[in-house]
């Protein structure tokens, strides 16, 4: 049963279903059961580092996009400006 609901959350990309499951882990007794539970884990392991790294490269891009837009405003003056 836990086999089935680890496949099911891997291929529905659901992370808090991946993570309740990976702190409930089972006493797994079968040799197969022990392969497939491994194999389903290394992929669970695969695609949450890509997640991360596809978080990291979009918080990397909005604080350039962030400072870009900084750049391009005209500075703030705290002076009475009379001569504009």
């Amino acid at each position: 049963m836990w086999l089935k609901e680890l496949k099911i959350a891997l291929v529905q990309r659901d992370i808090s279903k991946l993570e309740e499951l990976v702190d409930n882990l089972p006493l797994l007794e079968k040799a197969q059961e022990i392969d497939e539970a491994l194999h389903l884990l290394a992929a669970a392991t695969t695609f949450l580092t890509e997640l991360r790294d596809d978080t990291q490269a979009s918080m990397i891009q909005m604080k350039k996009n962030i400072d870009f837009l900084k750049s391009t405003q005209a500075p703030l003056t705290s002076k009475l400006d009379i001569n504009s």
